[in-house]
């Protein structure tokens, strides 16, 4: 088992900055990925980015291309999710999940973080 908790959400305005966490214990040699995803209210889960656990390759989606980063930090099993240039539109609950192999869809995913609020204020 794998335990993963996220933290670092909270009230920034337009254009800001946020850095979220993963915190990833248990298992952690078993972590192949670690993909963020969001949820908006009234919205479906979307994914964010991936990276895999070694740090070595990432990708994104299209709408965070260029302001968002991940990256992993091996000493501490954690995984940073580096938000820049942060848009109202932003604003979800922030998730935070690890897969044992390739992962695309949530579904692939089998452990997941408790969420963290990011909201962005106009």
């Amino acid at each position: 088992q794998v335990q993963l908790v996220n933290s670092g959400g909270r009230l920034v305005q337009t254009g800001g900055s946020l850095r979220l966490s993963c915190a990833a214990s248990g298992r952690t040699f078993s972590i192949y990925s670690v993909g963020w995803f969001r949820q908006a209210p009234g919205k479906e889960r979307e994914f964010v980015g991936a990276i895999t656990w070694s740090g070595g390759r990432s990708h994104y989606a299209d709408f965070v291309k260029g302001r968002f980063t991940a990256s992993t930090d091996s000493a501490k099993d954690t995984v940073y999710l580096q938000m820049n240039s942060l848009k109202p539109e932003d604003t979800a609950v922030y998730y935070c999940a690890a897969a044992r192999g390739a992962a695309e869809r949530p579904a692939d995913y089998d452990y997941w973080g408790q969420g963290t609020q990011v909201t962005v204020s106009s």
